[in-house]
């Protein structure tokens, strides 16, 4: 019995895996974009956007992503600002992921040799330049391994999704659970479907380590 109503739950969980992935990754991507803005804006010192990149890095790494979500979810209508629950989810991950991948960018970008940069400089090459000779490509390089990490921990953020009914894997399961009291099946089927995510993207992420470093030191 309970394996039949496993096995009729595996398309909603197929489905529910494709809602998770669609999500993270559309987050994923605009944290990335917003990280590697606000790194650079902080490492070239820009005057105002400089504290601001540095204030919201702090409030975005330092409140929970639920209560972002609540907040844009039931706070902005408040005011007259109604978003769809999937939007939310993707501004809640790209909001908080942001600050994370700033932090992962601005390691890497620190850790480029200054005499590199000096030597930039005196060549006459401008901050753009710079940056994208110099510093990018090194600073990235350095920085894929907690941009891994951190693009990892955002993708298992996304099992908060379900407190504002986001059809992802935690909700799907919570329903099931409901519906049918079988507690430990269903919550087998939501690690396995976390693991066939997970896993494969930990794999790709360990390999591109590994290639970077290869890069960098030659072994």
């Amino acid at each position: 019995m309970a394996s039949q109503m496993m096995s009729e739950a595996l398309q909603q969980y197929i489905h529910a895996m494709g809602v998770t992935l669609k999500l993270a990754s559309i987050g994923i991507a605009l944290a990335l974009i917003i990280g590697l803005i606000s790194s650079f804006v902080i490492y070239f010192k820009l005057p105002i956007f400089r504290q601001i990149a540095s204030a919201y890095t702090e409030i975005s790494r330092n409140t929970p992503l639920l209560i972002q979500l609540f907040f844009l979810y039931y706070g902005l209508p408040r005011i007259g600002i109604q978003l769809e629950k999937e939007t939310v989810g993707i501004i809640g991950l790209a909001f908080l992921g942001g600050g994370y991948m700033s932090e992962a960018f601005r390691g890497g970008i620190e850790s480029v040799a200054r005499i590199q940069v000096e030597s930039g400089r005196a060549l006459g090459l401008t901050r753009v330049q710079l940056a994208r000779f110099i510093i990018f490509p090194q600073g990235f390089a350095n920085s894929v391994p907690a941009v891994g990490a951190n693009a990892l921990f955002l993708l298992k953020e996304t099992s908060v999704f379900s407190a504002i009914a986001i059809m992802d894997l935690t909700n799907v399961t919570r329903d099931l659970i409901g519906m049918y009291y079988l507690t430990r099946e269903y919550l087998l089927m939501l690690v396995i479907s976390y693991a066939v995510i997970l896993i494969p993207l930990s794999l790709i992420i360990s390999y591109i380590e590994r290639r970077v470093r290869h890069g960098i030191f030659g072994s």
